[in-house]
């Protein structure tokens, strides 16, 4: 049996010294979409895996250290079925 693991950075910190500045998931196919969204559920960025990732703003603003949301929507490799995987990470300024 296969099984299909979707590794993420827990948390990432983009104070621009080159090491973890942005956030994304990737190997988990090019057709993903992930959605970002803040505690109270606001959507904040929509990425693809083979993009450049998230740097932590919204409309040009620097967001503040917390915790932060995400939905990947993925085809499951074995199926082909499309799925929704849900979990957080930490943005650290």
């Amino acid at each position: 049996e296969s099984i299909f693991v979707i590794d993420y950075p827990l948390y990432f910190t983009p104070n621009g010294d080159g090491t973890n500045d942005t956030w994304n998931i990737e190997g988990i196919g090019s057709n993903a979409i992930i959605y970002i969204f803040d505690r109270y559920g606001k959507l904040l960025k929509q990425l693809s895996p083979d993009g450049e990732g998230w740097n932590g703003t919204f409309n040009g603003n620097a967001l503040p250290t917390s915790d932060y949301w995400f939905t990947v929507e993925y085809d499951e490799p074995s199926t082909g079925q499309r799925k929704e995987f849900k979990a957080n990470f930490t943005l650290k300024r």
